[in-house]
């Protein structure tokens, strides 16, 4: 072995480290985003569900409930008209509040109801007709404001 083959195989050797090396910086990226829009994603959940319930508790009727319940979200989501596509969100969002409200009566009668999985359907829905999962929905940017002093 020369000592120019054996600068070849260091080299190599180098190359390879930083290629692995790399190679896992992306797959840690990657699962660090994936982490944090699960938990972005869960927040998101409970700082509308949360509001929901509060609404669709003084309730009388599940009309009345899902109503409220409707309520809050185009307030959360900044819906102050309507279009087609919104019209449909709030459609196949009803489920979810007759669900909260049949989990708030199921207390009283203690029978279940199961409203993450009208949620998930939900879920599931929008991200099958639409490009983005719901809870991007909320995500506000906010341009950077120019400092000025006077």
């Amino acid at each position: 072995m020369t000592a120019m083959s054996f600068l070849e195989d260091l080299a190599a050797a180098a190359r390879d480290a930083e290629a692995a090396e790399a190679a896992f910086r992306r797959e840690v990226a990657a699962r660090i985003a994936r982490l944090e829009q699960q938990r972005a994603f869960a927040f998101r959940r409970l700082n509308l569900m949360k509001p929901i319930a509060e609404a669709v508790g003084p309730a009388e009727d599940e009309q009345t409930a899902v109503a409220y319940a409707l309520a809050v979200l185009r307030a959360r989501l900044g819906w102050e008209s309507d279009s087609e596509a919104r019209t449909m969100v709030l459609a196949r969002f009803a489920p979810v509040a007759e669900a909260v409200f049949a989990g708030l009566m199921a207390d009283e009668d203690n029978s279940e109801t199961d409203v993450g999985a009208a949620l998930t359907q939900f879920e599931t829905w929008y991200s099958q007709t639409h490009t983005t999962p719901f809870w991007t929905l909320f995500e506000h940017y906010i341009p950077e404001t120019p400092r000025v002093d006077f």
